[in-house]
């Protein structure tokens, strides 16, 4: 069954269509990049995916139930969203944060996993020395590499990840990507907002490349880099 299916989506901001007759299907083991210039809606359409935006007209269903039928709880159940800027009001530690990943399993068996699963995430993440920092005092790539590991915390079999390296040095976005491969390897279905391509095509499996609202290319990232296509989108 695919994972993650959107319809026709339209998305209007400002008079606008960010998103105009958008198909995306992304299926359990796979990696989706999603791609193209600056106001392409390739953030508009991951917050359509996680549905936390609500499309004009389209459909998104995860596993095959429509999202507007999820309770908020089991919605966090099957899908973890880490978003380009996570604003915590609070002084909460770099622990408290990954542990915030865990909220959605209260009362249910999985709870047990709570401490393993956190402490794997913080190792993949390579954020142990910043586990007793307050996280309003990392910097810019500490944030996001914790942002990451709450995420992986969550356990969910729907990954998105809005730019998850853009803050971070070359080591560290080799390392998200890798971790985010490995998810899908497991059985999760990904999807990603990258910039760069060279990235992108190195570590999805599909790339969905967007311009002006619309899909301009969907296959694999030999399909998707063409010199001509690239051209005329990037101009």
């Amino acid at each position: 069954m695919t994972a993650l299916q959107a319809t026709q989506v339209r998305v209007t901001l400002g008079g606008r269509a960010v998103l105009d007759g958008v198909d995306v299907a992304v299926q359990h083991g796979e990696v989706v990049a999603l791609v193209g210039p600056n106001g392409a809606g390739k953030s508009t359409l991951l917050g359509v995916l996680s549905g936390d935006l609500t499309p004009q007209s389209g459909q998104v269903s995860i596993d095959g139930v429509p999202l507007h039928s999820l309770p908020p709880a089991r919605l966090a159940r099957m899908r973890a969203v880490q978003m380009q800027e996570s604003r915590i009001a609070f002084a909460f530690t770099t622990q408290e944060v990954v542990e915030m990943g865990r909220a959605p399993w209260r009362r249910t068996s999985s709870v047990a996993e709570d401490d393993a699963v956190v402490a794997a995430a913080i190792v993949d993440t390579e954020i142990a020395p910043l586990v007793e920092q307050r996280y309003p005092t990392l910097s810019g790539g500490e944030k996001a590499r914790t942002g990451f590991a709450r995420v992986l915390a969550q356990t969910t079999p729907v990954v998105l990840l809005d730019e998850p390296t853009a803050a971070l040095d070359i080591r560290h976005q080799e390392a998200t990507l890798r971790r985010a491969r490995r998810a899908a390897r497991e059985g999760a279905a990904v999807v990603v907002v990258l910039h760069d391509l060279s990235l992108a095509a190195a570590y999805a499996d599909r790339m969905v490349l967007l311009a002006d609202g619309r899909v301009r290319a969907d296959g694999t990232p030999r399909e998707v880099c063409q010199d001509e296509l690239l051209t005329a989108v990037y101009s």
